[in-house]
Formats: C-alpha cells, sequence, structure tokens
C-alpha cells in the first residue's frame, strides 16, 4: 500500500487503471487498497462519469487526503489594479 501512496504524492489524481498500471497491482487487488486506505482516511476516492466521443467512460479517482500540490512553475496572472 505504500507503493500506492508514494504513487499518487508523486503523480497526484489518478484514476485507478492509472495507478494498477503503474504499480503493476492487478486491478481487483487494487481495489481492495484503496478501500483499506480510504477507511484509514489516508486517501480520498470519488466516481467520475465522462463522455469521450458519445462512449461513457467510468473511473474512480484517487488523491491522497489533504494533500495540496505544489503550483505548476510559469508566469502567475497579475493582480488588477482599480484606477479611479
Amino acid at each position: 500500500m505504500n507503493e500506492i501512496l508514494q504513487y499518487l504524492k508523486k503523480h497526484g489524481e489518478r484514476t485507478e487503471s492509472q495507478i494498477a498500471e503503474a504499480t503493476g497491482i492487478q486491478l481487483s487487488v487494487l481495489n481492495q487498497y484503496l478501500v483499506e486506505l480510504k477507511e484509514k482516511n489516508q486517501i480520498m476516492m470519488c466516481h467520475s462519469t465522462k463522455f469521450v466521443d458519445g462512449n461513457k467512460i467510468e473511473a474512480v479517482i484517487c488523491r491522497i487526503s489533504g494533500f495540496i500540490p505544489p503550483s505548476k512553475p510559469g508566469a502567475k496572472p497579475k493582480a488588477q489594479t482599480s484606477m479611479a
């Protein structure tokens, strides 16, 4: 389960199939681990439904609980100043 937590910390929010593919854990076993991690409040899980080219795609999305990923590098929006 530590491998799953490390993967999510490194890569952020991912679907269960992405986690299974990256870690090499079978999807059925991974789902059991994810439920255990959720019960321990170490991860958050939500069900997602997307439509791609008219096809319905359902997935479970996971991320670390209470983890805020660092902001991405690059230009930040400038503050608006009011000119009266």
